[in-house]
Parts: structure tokens; C-alpha cells; sequence
């Protein structure tokens, strides 16, 4: 039997610092936006750079993907899709908005923890649900009384709520991936999928070198020294506790992106 090396309370602890830190995840699109490049492409950058530092690493430990493959390139494609989803829905709605929809989450997350991975459901997570359906209840409210209705970005914000949970459910069915090969597999995903965003959809041109190299040096403190560790730990939480769980958790985004948009 395997030793439990980390504790539950360590584990909702360390999710819910590190969502913490995906309260600014709106911050650094904007900084790109404001050098003139596309919000689309924005996207496509904050992904692509931690490549740079994953992708020697993956090398070395890409032989480890034998384990559960199906379910690693599920999970990578379904959360890369949740990634790019949430990128383009805060550059096309609001921050709010966008974070408050992908966070319906811990109700598709325990529908699926109770059908998918045979979990218990506890009170506190029916409330944690009557909450999240009276946020979604609110925020449709909102919208029809300012004049602002509900669009595409709202669309992807609750899209991304979606697959995320998809793929955080096959991530608990891949526990004994390593977090290397597992997080360089999603952002490459994402990579991708943010291309296939900003030149088929949005049908942008690339951004010029000189701009992408005006905006390096942000863009690598915000995606690789902030956010990168904090996926990486989300991304083994997922593994180890129920989906539904882990929503909740990361539900201290919404703090953050409250306060700070």
C-alpha cells in the first residue's frame, strides 16, 4: 500500500493559495493588450512561454506517459481547452463575469465526482451549490438590468468551467502521472488551442517580433514565476482529491479577481 504523504488539510491549503494567484491571470493579458497586440494572441503568449522551461524537462520524463496514456492526453487536451477558454473569456467579458461562470465548476465537478468517481455528497457541498446557483441566478440578473447582456465571453467562461472539470476527473484517474510530463502536455495543449482561437476564429494576424519582445520580460515573471508553480500544484491536487473538492477550493480566484479588477 502506498503511503498518504500529504495530508487533506495540506493539500486544500496549497490549492487554495495557488488559485489564489490565478485571480491575476486577467493582470498580465492586459499588459499585452497594451502594447498593441490582440487580446487573442495575449492568450497565446502567457501559455506558450513556460514551454521554454518545461519542454527540457519533459525529455527526460516523457517515458513516464506509458502509465495511463488515454487518460493524460484526455485530461491535457480537455484542460488546455478549459485554459484557452478562460484566457479569451476574460478579454472578451469581464473579469468578473468570466471568473464567476467558469466557477460553476464545483457543481459539473460533483456530478461528476458522484457518477464518474463514486463520491459521497456532503451538505456542505449541496450548499456550496444552492450558493453557486444563486451567483449564476444574480449574474444573469445583472446583466439584463445594466444593459449589458451576456456574450461570447461569458460563453467561454462557463465552456471552461466545463472541461476543466472533464479533465480534472480523468486527472484523478491518473494519480501516478508525473507533474513534469502531465503540466507540459496541458500547456502545449492550450498553446495550441489559443492558436487555433486567435487565427481561425478571431482570424488575427501574429504579433510582430519587436512587440513580443517588448513584453517578454512581464510575460515571463507573470506565466512562468507566478502561474506556472500554481498550476503545477493544482494540476497534482486534481490527481489526488475529487473534482468537485478541488473547485471549491479554488474558488479563492474569485476573491482575488474581484479585488483586483
Amino acid at each position: 500500500m502506498q503511503k498518504k504523504i500529504y495530508s487533506d488539510t495540506s493539500l486544500s491549503f496549497a490549492t487554495f493559495a495557488s488559485a489564489s494567484a490565478w485571480g491575476m491571470y486577467w493582470f498580465p493579458l492586459r499588459i499585452i493588450e497594451n502594447v498593441g497586440i490582440s487580446s487573442a494572441w495575449s492568450v497565446v503568449i502567457i501559455n506558450a512561454c513556460p514551454i521554454i522551461i518545461l519542454l527540457p524537462l519533459f525529455l527526460f520524463s516523457y517515458r513516464n506517459l506509458r502509465r495511463n496514456p488515454k487518460s493524460i492526453f484526455f485530461s491535457a487536451l480537455m484542460i488546455g481547452l478549459a485554459i484557452t477558454m478562460y484566457g479569451n473569456a476574460l478579454v472578451e467579458t469581464t473579469v468578473i463575469r468570466a471568473t464567476l461562470l467558469f466557477y460553476l465548476n464545483p457543481i459539473l465537478g460533483t456530478i461528476v465526482g458522484i457518477v464518474y468517481l463514486s463520491e459521497q455528497l456532503s451538505k456542505a457541498r449541496v450548499l456550496s451549490i444552492f450558493i453557486a446557483l444563486l451567483g449564476l441566478l444574480l449574474l444573469f440578473s445583472e446583466g439584463n438590468e445594466t444593459g449589458h447582456p451576456l456574450n461570447i465571453g461569458d460563453f467561454y467562461g462557463l465552456l471552461s468551467g466545463l472541461f476543466w472539470v472533464l479533465g480534472a476527473a480523468s486527472l484523478k484517474q491518473a494519480s501516478s502521472v508525473p507533474i513534469i510530463p502531465l503540466t507540459t502536455l496541458i500547456y502545449i495543449s492550450t498553446t495550441i488551442f489559443s492558436i487555433i482561437f486567435a487565427t481561425l476564429i478571431y482570424s488575427d494576424t501574429p504579433p510582430e517580433t519587436s512587440l513580443v519582445i517588448t513584453i517578454l520580460p512581464s510575460t515571463i515573471f507573470w506565466s512562468i514565476i507566478i502561474f506556472l508553480p500554481s498550476f503545477m500544484i493544482i494540476f497534482k491536487v486534481s490527481q489526488i482529491l475529487f473534482p468537485g473538492r478541488v473547485g471549491l477550493l479554488m474558488m479563492s480566484e474569485v476573491m482575488v479577481a474581484v479585488i483586483s479588477a
